[in-house]
This record gives C-alpha cells, sequence and structure tokens, in this order.
C-alpha cells in the first residue's frame, strides 16, 4: 500500500504524518474519520495511513516485542500459544502469521484464526467459519465480534486437543 500511497492519496506517507502530526488526534476513529470526511482518502489508505502514524500495525513493531507486551504478566499462557501456533503452521506453508498489539492473527487469504491472551489464566481463541453452529466447546464469539464467528476459552495447554486443532483446520481450510 505505502508504494501506491502518493499516486492514490497526493502524499506519500512522511507527509501524511506530518498533516496528522499538527491535529491531536488519539483515537484510531478519530483519525479515520478526519482522512475519510475531510481528505477525501478511501477506507483502505486511511486505515494503513492510521496505523503507521499510530505505529499500531505490527510492521511498526518487531513481533517479538508485540508478543512480550502481550503476554507480560500473563506468561504461564505462553506453552499454549506456542502449541497453538506449532499447530496453525503445520497445516501450510501459506499461514501468515501477524502479531498485533493485543492478539495474533493467523491469516491465508483471510483471517481464520486469532490467539488473545485475555486474562492472566485464559486465552481465547478466535475461530472465523462460513457457517458453522456455536456448540459444545465452539461458543459465540465473544469479544471478538465480527472478526471472528467462534470463540474457544483455553487456560491450560492440555485443552488444545485434537477436537480444537479439527476445528482450526476447517476454519483453515474454509480461509482458501
Amino acid at each position: 500500500m505505502e508504494a501506491n500511497l502518493k499516486d492514490k492519496t497526493g502524499k506519500d506517507l512522511d507527509e501524511w504524518k506530518a498533516v496528522l502530526a499538527g491535529k491531536g488526534f488519539e483515537k484510531h476513529g478519530e483519525i479515520m474519520k478526519y482522512l475519510k470526511g475531510e481528505c477525501s482518502v478511501s477506507h483502505g489508505f486511511a486505515n494503513f495511513i492510521t496505523l503507521k502514524f499510530r505505529e499500531a500495525d505490527a510492521a511498526s513493531h518487531g513481533a517479538d516485542d508485540l508478543l512480550t507486551a502481550q503476554y507480560q504478566g500473563k506468561e504461564a499462557l505462553i506453552p499454549i500459544y506456542e502449541i497453538l501456533k506449532a499447530a496453525i503452521t503445520g497445516f501450510g506453508d501459506d499461514v501468515e502469521v501477524a502479531p498485533k498489539k493485543a492478539a495474533v492473527s493467523f491469516r491465508r487469504k483471510r483471517q481464520f484464526a486469532l490467539v488473545q491472551p485475555t486474562t492472566k489464566t485464559r486465552i481465547d481463541l478466535g475461530l472465523k467459519f462460513n457457517d458453522r453452529l456455536h456448540a459444545g466447546r465452539l461458543e459465540a464469539s465473544g469479544p471478538f465480534g465480527s472478526m471472528c464467528t467462534h470463540r474457544v476459552q483455553l487456560t491450560s495447554p492440555d485443552q488444545v486437543d485434537s477436537e480444537i486443532i479439527e476445528a482450526i483446520k476447517a476454519a483453515y481450510l474454509e480461509a482458501s
């Protein structure tokens, strides 16, 4: 997106950052509203500019730094994350691992899984399905809203069993 930014919006990233620096915006939504409304920037480019300005995307921070921050005070949950990551990346070499500030997104052509250390004792695994009922451990998406269709609450590594791995793989296959 950055390569096309000046062509599509009339300014490069540094110019947009300079414009935004003097505005005093604090929230993502405020910046988006300004860029889309006052500057006629498309949603996609407005989001890109906003993330880069706020340095809230994975490309602006090292993945290790993002993971360290996510699991600060929640170190007991790291084994759960590691098991999930190993299983998910084992599905194929087309899996993109994208750490964010609060969670790690796993994508193929679209996001199909999200791993978030929600509390000191629980990871929420979000899954996105096209059309699947909520049943058993696959409950409603809860805090994920529309980013995921289902959520699994995990409090220990042994809960990442064959049932959960198969559910993740089904979401992965649907994301092709």
